[in-house]
């Protein structure tokens, strides 16, 4: 990982519209979504970001705008060469395992890619869409 952005805002579609302008303004890739009920049941989300450090930056820069123009951002910050600890120790049991061209990666274990496409054709026994969300990592 090269830099680490990271946006935390009140609420999920607060959230969702920050990693969609983040991602659409940079060569950035979504790692992990952090949900946490903070004071008062509040939903606080942090949406987690990885690449060079200029991507970084405009994607953070870019997604704080976004989720200040729909709700409220709480922070946004760029780490532009994470320490190894946070790497191995915080960040690594949430990040998804890499992935060969098969689909499984390194250990044997499937990639949740596929998964995530059917969950999103799926449709509950009513005819409409499910509305459950992808199997982001996520911390807890």
């Amino acid at each position: 990982m090269q830099a680490l952005g990271l946006i935390e805002t009140l609420g999920y579609t607060t959230a969702v519209s920050a990693a969609d302008a983040a991602l659409k303004a940079a060569d950035v890739q979504l790692i992990a979504v952090e949900k946490v009920i903070g004071v008062g049941g509040s939903l606080g989300v942090t949406i987690h970001l990885s690449g060079d450090v200029a991507a970084v930056g405009a994607a953070v820069d870019a997604g704080k705008a976004e989720a200040q123009r729909i709700g409220t951002v709480i922070s946004a910050h760029v780490i532009a060469k994470a320490h190894e600890d946070v790497n191995h120790k915080i960040l690594s049991r949430f990040l998804p395992s890499k992935t060969t061209d098969a689909g499984t990666s390194s250990d044997g274990a499937k990639s949740a890619a596929p998964a995530i496409l059917a969950e999103a054709d799926q449709t509950d026994q009513t005819g409409t869409a499910s509305t459950s969300a992808p199997d982001l990592p996520e911390i807890e």
